[in-house]
């Protein structure tokens, strides 16, 4: 099995289910409906902050989940899984190619 699937494997079971729900919300609120790193309201997942892998005792803890959203859970999930962070100019130009997401081009 690859390792981001065995990754994959271990929070799966977690996410599902009432009690997920109801932290899932707290954590949303808790963190005013925003991602923790860059502020966007865009896109949210909840993240534990340390992986369910490593630490199933705190699959539930509040205190472990951090509100994201989708591009800053997926560079924290690229590292987590072994993946090398990007570098800065293949970053800089994804967070442009973000910002310009629903923009148009009515003034060319």
């Amino acid at each position: 099995m690859s390792r981001r699937k065995e990754y994959m494997r271990h929070s799966a079971k977690v996410c599902r289910g009432n009690r997920w729900k109801f932290l899932r919300l707290q954590a949303l609120e808790r963190d005013e409906w925003r991602c923790v790193q860059c502020g966007t309201r865009k896109g949210l997942k909840c993240d534990h902050v340390l992986p369910v892998r490593d630490r199933p005792d705190l699959a539930y803890s509040l205190a472990n989940l951090q509100i994201l959203c989708g591009s800053c859970h997926a560079r924290k999930t690229r590292i987590e899984v072994g993946h090398a962070p990007l570098n800065k100019p293949r970053q800089d130009w994804r967070n442009l190619l973000s910002s310009m997401k629903g923009k148009t081009n009515a003034g060319i």
